[in-house]
């Protein structure tokens, strides 16, 4: 197995610049490329505020930062981003023709042997292959927002994917602190967001019926479900709670869940009025720069003591 030792991230967005800032913090030389110079600048600014950050809770030193940050170099050049990477993770907007035109550029410009992973979230591998030379070394590592905090990775495979390119990923994975879970077959969403499509649809049903506000609902979530899925998953759940209890429960309960097959009607009408969320100032909720930034601030350290917490899970196994 090569040894990774380059890496190139392609798109300085919110997941490309975070994703860029695990392979530095991990001791990797990373080269981020992005069209727009000023992109490049907000993506360096964020990365430095979300090291002190970690600074701040006793994650990392000063001195690691700052290594951190020397290990990353900014480009608008492509060819400079990929001449000598050895895995590439292309992290630009969800359309395909964008991203087969960067796949196109890529392989006139990086070895033939780099690994190329996707962070697409909705976009099938074999779909993002159809037209390269190289389809064995293609492979989708979809990770989530913030990217320097949440744990998983999602690694996705298609039949043309090289044994040896799917262990390296999942290797490298692992040595930037991250949890891959590798999916045995393809499918829409992949395991995480399926899982959340089914709960925000059932939240959006509750919401809609009259049953709670949304700040109930979502006050439900984080101190029950969420509290405990943050260490024990669904099916460990079950284990614990009985089987033939959740039999009982699932029997009353599964005739009575939405079962819609789109978006919820509550999305559609915000959408159409452009509130959007926090990008829009008004959404579920209503919003202004301030309480962005306090909540974000306020989510991104509750994050830190929840990954300091599992960490020390994980090393006590």
């Amino acid at each position: 197995m090569k040894e990774i030792k380059q890496v190139a991230v392609i798109g300085a967005g919110i997941m490309g610049h975070g994703i860029a800032q695990i392979f530095a913090a991990a001791g990797f030389s990373v080269r981020l490329y992005d069209i727009h110079e000023h992109m490049l600048q907000k993506a360096k600014e964020a990365i430095e505020a979300s090291l002190s950050l970690f600074v701040t809770h006793g994650m990392i030193s000063a001195e690691q930062k700052e290594q951190a940050l020397g290990n990353i170099r900014l480009t608008i050049s492509l060819a400079e981003a990929v001449a000598d990477a050895d895995f590439i993770t292309e992290a630009i907007p969800e359309k395909v023709e964008l991203k087969w035109e960067i796949y196109r550029q890529i392989e006139e410009l990086a070895r033939e042997d780099t690994v190329v992973a996707s962070n697409t979230s909705t976009i099938p591998i074999t779909q993002l292959a159809r037209y390269a030379k190289y389809p064995e070394r293609m492979i989708i590592t979809h990770y989530f927002n913030p990217a320097y905090l949440v744990p998983l990775v999602e690694v996705v495979k298609h039949e043309k994917t090289a044994t040896s390119v799917v262990e390296l990923t999942l290797e490298t994975m692992k040595r930037i602190g991250k949890v891959p879970v590798l999916l045995q077959k393809e499918i829409a969403g992949f395991i995480a967001n399926r899982l959340q499509a089914a709960v925000v649809r059932e939240a959006f049903h509750l919401l809609e019926e009259g049953v709670a506000g949304a700040a109930q609902i979502d006050a439900a979530m984080k101190a029950g479900p969420g509290f405990r899925w943050a260490f024990i998953g669904p099916f460990e759940t079950l284990d614990f709670g009985g089987l033939d209890t959740w039999q009982s429960a699932m029997n009353n309960v599964a005739p009575e869940l939405c079962n819609a097959t789109q978006a919820p009607a509550m999305i559609n009408q915000l959408v159409e009025r452009g509130e959007l969320g926090v990008k829009t100032g008004s959404g579920i909720y209503a919003h202004t720069p301030e309480t962005v930034a306090a909540a974000i601030e306020l989510r991104d350290q509750r994050f830190l003591s929840l990954l300091h917490s599992k960490q020390n899970e994980t090393a006590g196994h």
